[in-house]
């Protein structure tokens, strides 16, 4: 005889479950990502990266993440309604299994002269002490193994949807990071452009002053210098507005003393050549989506079993008495077995209506489901054609740059021995700044696509061969 027959008995009760045999639904996408001209340089050979640690190379915009991750409140809140969750399966799954309690309760009471029928008033007193189970149902259908499984299911969406919020926490702080150290360079750069310019307005406002520049020439030189204060003035706000939303996604302030790469390096690592598309499966939206259609399905099971009979026990043992001391002598013992059975006959549709709705809420699961597949399909085609064309971009623009500060360099030296007039040597000034700031933009622009394909293939990425 096993030593706790009623746990046994309940196992072997609730072994089956009307739910539908889960499938999961076909991949709407193509079977690898797309690898035409846009997105084919993209794919350097690397090494497998499934960690940001590892993926992220900057030092200090590791740090940051690391603090994020410590001290970030809506991750903390996502952690929190895991935790809500894992606690209602919890109570769920408990009903599969009786529970056990134990009473013991006295009663004294005075019963009037009139109701004694002796013309005397009396007090009655007893004592009982019961031990049992109330009201068990026995899931020969399965119902309370179905809605165990949707709440175990919905826990574990719940814990996908806290890896959504880490994941979009550590883009979210790459992103910003970023951002600030290109408009820090930014910032610099218009510094070092106003003060090209206010020299350029000194040596103007001389040679106006010697005959030699018009009024003209010294108002547009004027015209360089405040439009070099204005983006100063600008890159400055900006910077300030960068650090406080990095504070607000850390949840602490920024330590600026760490080490930390140019925004030129190479900042995130290369990606394996032939991704397949069945690594979208690896997003914790899509897996959250999945959860979310299989607790669908098992709330199925609950509808179908309710159109069944349900039985419940309630089964006691104690004892009872007149006085206390004679609680546990022989004689006194009392029990109690109470079946009750439950067969809906009619319900006015309610149950159809139900298992209906159970059935269409699947059905949208799994729309939901796809969908979520097939746009994050786009997401990552779109994050390697970006990649792919933003590097060819870069060497373009580059190659700009050099070609524009040479330009600058002839103007500038044939404007201060007065063979062009201020005119060129103003326009090769414009023209740099704008190329200079163009290749900052370029490559933060390609930065945060990098960031944004990591965060689409679900956090990284595995080699395919």
């Amino acid at each position: 005889m096993p030593r706790y027959p009623a746990a046994v008995l309940a196992v072997l009760l609730t072994g089956c479950t009307l739910a539908p045999d889960y499938q999961r639904p076909a991949l709407p996408v193509a079977p690898r990502f797309p690898q035409g001209e846009a997105s084919q340089d993209a794919m350097a050979p690397s090494r497998q990266h499934d960690d940001w640690h590892q993926v992220f190379q900057d030092p200090l915009l590791r740090q940051l993440i690391d603090n994020a991750l410590l001290n970030n409140r809506d991750l903390r809140v996502a952690a929190l309604n895991v935790e809500a969750y894992r606690a209602q399966f919890r109570i769920q799954r408990s009903e599969l299994l009786p529970k056990v309690s134990a009473d013991a309760k006295g009663q004294r009471q005075y019963l009037p002269r009139r109701m004694t029928g002796t013309g005397d008033g009396a007090i009655t007193q007893t004592y009982a002490a019961t031990l049992g189970v109330s009201a068990y149902e026995l899931d020969l259908f399965g119902r309370l193994r179905s809605l165990s499984d949707k709440a175990l299911l919905t826990y574990l969406a719940s814990e996908q949807a806290r890896r959504s919020v880490q994941l979009g926490l550590v883009a979210s702080v790459a992103s910003s990071y970023m951002t600030w150290r290109a408009d820090l360079e930014l910032l610099e750069l218009s510094r070092q452009t106003l003060i090209a310019d206010q020299e350029s307005l000194r040596l103007t406002q001389g040679q106006r002053r010697a005959g030699t520049a018009s009024a003209l020439q010294q108002i547009q030189a004027q015209t360089s210098v405040d439009t070099a204060r204005a983006a100063v003035a600008r890159y400055q706000r900006q910077v300030a507005q960068d650090i406080n939303q990095l504070t607000l996604l850390v949840g602490a302030p920024l330590d600026e003393r760490t080490p930390s790469l140019p925004l030129a390096s190479q900042q995130i690592v290369g990606l394996p050549p032939g991704l397949p598309s069945a690594l979208l499966q690896r997003r914790p939206d899509i897996l959250e989506a999945e959860y979310q259609l299989r607790a669908a399905n098992a709330d199925i099971g609950a509808a179908r079993a309710a159109f069944f009979p349900s039985i419940s026990l309630t089964a006691n043992a104690g004892t009872s008495s007149r006085e206390l001391s004679g609680l546990f002598d022989g004689g006194s013992g009392t029990w109690l077995f109470q079946p009750q059975i439950n067969l809906p006959l009619f319900t006015a549709g309610s149950l159809r209506a139900s298992l209906d709705y159970a059935r269409l809420q699947k059905e949208i699961e799994v729309a939901r489901y796809e969908k979520s597949i097939q746009g994050a399909f786009q997401e990552v085609s779109d994050g390697l054609a970006a990649r792919a064309t933003y590097q060819r971009q870069l060497v373009a623009q580059r190659d700009l740059v050099a070609s524009t500060q040479r330009y600058y360099d002839l103007a500038r030296n044939r404007y201060r021995i007065g063979v062009d007039s201020s005119l060129t040597f103003l326009d090769a000034q414009r023209s740099l700044f704008s190329a200079q700031q163009g290749l900052i933009n370029d490559r933060l622009a390609q930065l945060l696509a990098e960031v944004n394909l990591y965060a689409a293939l679900g956090g990284g990425w595995t080699d395919a061969h």
